[in-house]
């Protein structure tokens, strides 16, 4: 017959490699809400790192028994981790959303894009700039939908619209902003915290006046934010609510329970 293993009592949460480069602090937090729950319902947490193509970490823990089921904190569009773990029939949790049947916990991202979009389209501005990470990650496709669902309500044509998307390093922001203010930007939407600050940062090392000369809008919250001024409009999005819940799903399936 089939062998019972025992629990360990353990889940494992993959945090993305890069995470300690540039994850800012929704990494941060959402662990956090995942270790509170774990430990009220009486269970410990292992964390590891893996990448989009590696999922050697993971599959230890899956063959040396080491944990009853695993988090996956970042969804992507083609997920090994996922596959692998679906395919041997271990107990899976995601923060964000994907097409398989596993459980899952994320914030209405494409949502609050679209009511922020559409909350500075009331406030008069027309021409826009996304900036948003890799549409890799399932995020900022949402992000991307919300922004283009709220002109398209409003009677804008998002081909009008600047959008650009990819890894921002330091060396691009200068030349990004300058294409921005040429082309007569009003408004520039952030995709995240750890764009806005380099935005906002080299805006004002310009000599740039917020919101006189271009406005600045972020997708996502953080403490990063708290120290500009004038203060950023933002969606403040708790991902340690996110933690938390995914946390209790994981933890009732594994018990048997609804979820």
């Amino acid at each position: 017959g089939t062998e019972i293993r025992t629990p360990t009592r353990n889940l494992g949460v993959i945090l993305p490699a890069d995470v300690y480069l540039n994850g800012g602090p929704y990494f941060q937090e959402c662990i956090l809400g995942i270790c509170e729950t774990a430990t009220i319902m009486d269970y410990d947490v292992l964390i590891t790192s893996g990448t989009a193509n590696d999922v050697s970490g993971i599959r230890t823990l899956v063959e040396k028994e080491k944990v009853d089921g695993i988090i996956l904190t970042r969804s992507l569009s083609d997920d090994r981790a996922v596959q692998y773990l679906t395919g041997v029939g271990f107990p899976v949790g995601l923060t964000g959303i994907c097409d398989e049947d596993i459980i899952q916990v994320d914030t209405d991202n494409e949502g609050a894009a679209e009511s922020l979009t559409s909350l500075l389209i009331g406030r008069g501005y027309r021409k826009f700039a996304l900036l948003i990470d890799t549409l890799d990650y399932r995020v900022n496709r949402s992000r991307h939908g919300g922004f283009s669902r709220a002109l398209l309500k409003n009677g804008l044509s998002p081909e009008k619209q600047l959008v650009y998307a990819g890894t921002l390093n330091p060396d691009l922001v200068d030349s990004l902003i300058g294409n921005i203010i040429s082309q007569k930007v009003e408004c520039i939407i952030c995709g995240d915290d750890v764009i806005c600050t380099r935005i906002m940062s080299s805006l004002q090392s310009q000599g740039y006046r917020i919101p006189r000369d271009v406005a600045v809008a972020s997708l996502y919250n953080s403490p990063n934010l708290d120290c500009f001024t004038p203060s950023v409009t933002v969606v403040n999005v708790s991902a340690r609510l996110v933690g938390n819940m995914i946390a209790r799903q994981m933890i009732n399936f594994l018990a048997g329970k609804d979820y």
